[in-house]
């Protein structure tokens, strides 16, 4: 009979270890749908790290750009200028690269980006919060906390 208990004893030990195991190997996995708060604390430093890297140029206006890119990708940023308009602002930063034509500068590349009509008939539209501008990027002049944004259109 003694020998009976050692035999149960060791059986339920090895059952209790099992499912012991089983719990702490179950906790281990990465479950998306249940993180906890110090998860999102990480993204909201992410995106301040990521707004702060993207705080260009020196000046007294501010104003901000959003790039949207052909695979709708957005950038944005936050633009200090002591310039008259968008377009020398933007131009000052690198932001902007394009050619000077009847019309004014035709915007070629944005954030390093290039549209080529010619090669697939894609451009940079430029809006003013959020409206189709009118005028050209370098005929529009700085508001201050306006935000404008280029994005690559067909």
């Amino acid at each position: 009979m003694l020998k009976w208990n050692k035999k149960i004893r060791a059986w339920i030990f090895c059952a209790m270890l099992a499912a012991a195991m089983t719990v702490t190997a179950a906790g281990c996995g990465k479950d998306n749908d249940n993180q906890s708060g110090g998860s999102q604390i990480s993204e909201e430093a992410k995106n301040a790290k990521e707004t702060k890297d993207n705080v260009l140029g020196k000046g007294q206006t501010k104003f901000f750009v959003t790039v949207v890119d052909q695979e709708k990708k957005e950038t944005d940023f936050e633009i200090h200028t002591d310039k008259e308009t968008v377009g020398e602002a933007l131009l000052e930063v690198e932001l902007i690269a394009g050619e000077m034509g009847e019309y004014g500068l035709y915007v070629k590349t944005v954030n390093g980006i290039t549209a080529d009509y010619d090669k697939d008939q894609t451009y940079w539209a430029f809006y003013i919060n959020d409206e189709y501008a009118s005028t050209g990027v370098d005929a529009t002049a700085v508001e201050e906390g306006a935000t404008y944004s280029f994005k690559v259109e067909k």
